[in-house]
């Protein structure tokens, strides 16, 4: 055999070798849960990739929420100290600072030392909980799992996934784990999905039980509820305190005020957007 036929041949087997690496599944990267505070949740790698920058805000700018606020946080507290606490669900009125409160809550809790990692799972990947929970189950974290905008549709039944990692199974749910989730949904799936079953199933109380009982797996049920104009206002006040905005008092009042008109609701996000068009046009910065 010529050494160009070896060449040729050589080359050949390098480009096979090459496609069947390609074939082999990929081996899955480690989760280092010491490497960040907060994780989301990627189900095909069956990873946790950290994330070094958390877009939050400090919880003393969550305004209009106190009672929920303070009952969230000691939750949260309680879990992180090793002591019995309960799967929340917060739902209710969109753009009041859900979301929110969960990450500011979690850092709470570490700011008071109290270590606890967060975790985001996206809505899609609710069937992939018994995965992530054999995962942080022997860890020696304490981890909030946390799930924002949480609902399923007409044909989900991905549900029954989240209803066993919940509380039921065999092993039930780990100690070291917690879960929060966000809805505009109080039961988390929609009315007439509800009314359906209960339209044509052979024993409709028992077909609409199993639908809503999905919500009586968490503990605790907090509501948000839409702003006065007097809490919309401490919003704004807190943000330009917070961001040291320079804007009289008056003109301050009448542009919120017609921002909302404009958008025609008042709610935390709306106050957000409306300080982020204000640092705009004052040529004033953001900065945390």
């Amino acid at each position: 055999m010529t050494d160009q036929s070896i060449e040729i041949l050589n080359a050949k087997l390098d480009r096979l070798i090459d496609a069947v690496a390609r074939l082999a599944p990929k081996t899955a990267p480690t989760t280092n849960f010491d490497a960040a505070d907060c994780f989301v949740w990627d189900a095909e790698a069956g990873f946790a990739q950290p994330v070094e920058q958390v877009s939050r805000v400090d919880i003393s700018l969550i305004k209009g929420v106190d009672r929920v606020r303070d009952i969230l946080v000691d939750n949260t507290m309680r879990f992180a100290s090793g002591l019995p606490a309960n799967n929340v669900l917060l739902w209710g009125a969109r753009g009041m600072g859900k979301s929110s409160l969960v990450k500011a809550a979690h850092a709470s809790a570490n700011l008071s030392g109290k270590p606890l990692k967060l975790i985001e799972i996206h809505r899609e990947d609710i069937s992939s909980l018994p995965k992530l929970m054999a995962l942080l189950k022997v860890a020696k974290h304490r981890f909030v799992l946390f799930c924002d905008d949480l609902s399923f549709d007409n044909d989900d039944t991905s549900y029954k996934s989240l209803k066993a990692a919940l509380d039921g199974g065999v092993e039930g749910r780990p100690g070291n784990v917690i879960l929060y989730a966000t809805s505009n949904r109080r039961h988390l799936l929609p009315r007439d999905m509800i009314e359906n079953e209960r339209s044509t199933a052979i024993n409709p109380s028992e077909a609409v039980e199993e639908k809503v009982s999905l919500s009586d797996r968490f503990g605790l049920w907090l509501g948000f509820h839409k702003c006065s104009q007097d809490e919309y206002l401490d919003m704004i006040d807190g943000y330009v305190r917070h961001f040291g905005l320079k804007i009289d008092a008056d003109q301050l009042r009448a542009e919120a005020l017609e921002w909302a008109t404009t958008r025609g609701s008042r709610s935390g996000r709306v106050a957000w957007q409306f300080i982020q068009d204000l640092a705009g046009r004052l040529g004033q910065r953001l900065d945390s």
